[in-house]
């Protein structure tokens, strides 16, 4: 059986398009301070043996107003006001903590935001959180979507390669849901692509769909390059997932977001059940 989840909220009212400050990044900031923002982990499934392979950091926080704010529109509130680097720190480390109590075999996957890459002193500064954590470097892998990277493309890969260089893995997310420039997977160090929902929805029942699935992890291979299959919702996406070769998979079929406490007690034992 998954492992049991609360409900967890994938969307928000609150309107990501503005460049304005968010009237509540005040509120977030002292949320970020008091240690306020909820750390949730998204299990993640190997696909041969359906064994817990790791999990996907995530935040939740819960404003008195506006309710549960998660995801892309929580780090917009953020960026909108100068806290997007911040409270991405805030969140690697703390799950960097959770997860050095981990079995050795799990995984955690977190990820990165534009303005981490736009920062100059971003890969010395994760080694040494890192380091600090006591978290293995080797057990840690970065997700970075197309839109962080499309500002610098260079300046991104240096500083991907020197944490590459040091253990870490690195994944292009959302896969399939942007350009797909090809010229990522000749300048980055990557290990994995990790498909958008998108590329996984109509793959039981729409030909085009599977034909299109079939030609990324063909490529994959041929670049040697582990794939991720992200928002698996049902038994028979999962299965064409697994049959066609997805390493990993993830999604609300096998467990939604859940809170640290309750990751910690799958342990690395646990087995996705259908």
């Amino acid at each position: 059986m998954p492992i049991p989840a609360p409900t967890f909220e994938r969307r928000t009212a609150i309107d990501r398009r503005s460049s304005e400050p968010h009237p509540i990044t005040e509120d977030l900031a002292e949320a970020i301070t008091r240690d306020k923002i909820e750390l949730l982990f998204q299990p993640q499934w190997r696909s041969d043996d359906g064994a817990l392979v790791g999990a996907e950091a995530l935040i939740r926080w819960n404003h008195p107003e506006h309710g549960a704010l998660a995801g892309d529109a929580l780090f917009a509130i953020a960026q909108s006001g100068g806290l997007a680097r911040r409270l991405s720190r805030h969140v690697t480390r703390a799950a960097l903590d959770a997860a050095r109590l981990w079995p050795a075999e799990l995984r955690l996957s977190v990820n990165v935001t534009a303005m981490d890459l736009f920062d100059r002193t971003f890969a010395e500064g994760l080694l040494e959180m890192i380091d600090d954590s006591g978290f293995p470097p080797a057990r840690l892998t970065l997700e970075i979507t197309e839109q962080a990277l499309v500002a610098d493309l260079d300046r991104s890969a240096t500083r991907l390669k020197i944490l590459a260089n040091a253990g870490l893995h690195i994944a292009l997310d959302d896969f399939g849901a942007g350009f797909c420039n090809f010229r990522y997977l000749k300048l980055l160090p990557l290990h994995s692509l990790k498909l958008d929902r998108s590329m996984i929805e109509g793959v039981a029942e729409d030909a085009r769909d599977l034909a299109v699935l079939r030609g990324i992890l063909a490529m994959a291979k041929a670049l040697d390059l582990q794939v991720i299959a992200e928002g698996v919702e049902t038994p028979a996406q999962r299965d064409v997932a697994v049959r066609e070769g997805c390493h990993v998979w993830q999604g609300f079929l096998g467990g939604k977001p859940v809170p640290v406490a309750d990751f910690a007690h799958a342990g690395s034992a646990f087995r996705f059940e259908a």
